[in-house]
């Protein structure tokens, strides 16, 4: 590969992106937690969502997928449905103290265990990294729609 050829983003992103997960799961795991879980108490710990659209479109799940999800983190005391104030036939969906914590104490595990993967990089590189993938991530990709 010459000094300009690289992989596609989606091919060095990809396997890293697989990784990360794997690591995760374990950790998930250990609190009780699906992904699709650990993904709806992240998206809340923001604040609350308005109804389970908004929030499967926010974590990219379809809204029917994620009810049982909704139901079990609900049946653990970990979030709250109440009806939203502006629409009655809306719920608004956010985390319980119990989630916040439980959100709180995965995440605590998941990063101690990111910062084992970040410390191979020099320190200004990491910082690099991390700021130009929030970078990325708020600009969102261009589709041309």
């Amino acid at each position: 590969m010459g000094s300009t050829d690289r992989p596609d983003l989606a091919a060095m992103l990809a396997p890293l992106t697989r990784s990360l997960i794997a690591m995760e799961l374990p950790i998930l795991d250990d609190h009780g937690l699906t992904m699709w879980a650990y993904s709806v108490l992240t998206a809340l710990s923001a604040g609350p969502a308005r109804g389970q659209g908004v929030l499967a479109q926010e974590i990219g799940a379809d809204k029917t997928r994620i009810i049982a999800t909704l139901d079990d983190l609900q049946a653990r005391g970990l979030i709250e449905r109440t009806p939203d104030p502006a629409d009655r036939r809306a719920r608004l969906l956010e985390l319980t103290a119990a989630g916040r914590r439980l959100h709180g104490a995965a995440q605590a595990g998941i990063r101690a265990r990111e910062e084992e993967l970040l410390e191979r990089l020099p320190a200004a590189d990491r910082r690099g990294f991390l700021n130009a993938l929030r970078i990325l991530r708020a600009s969102g990709p261009e589709t041309g729609e």
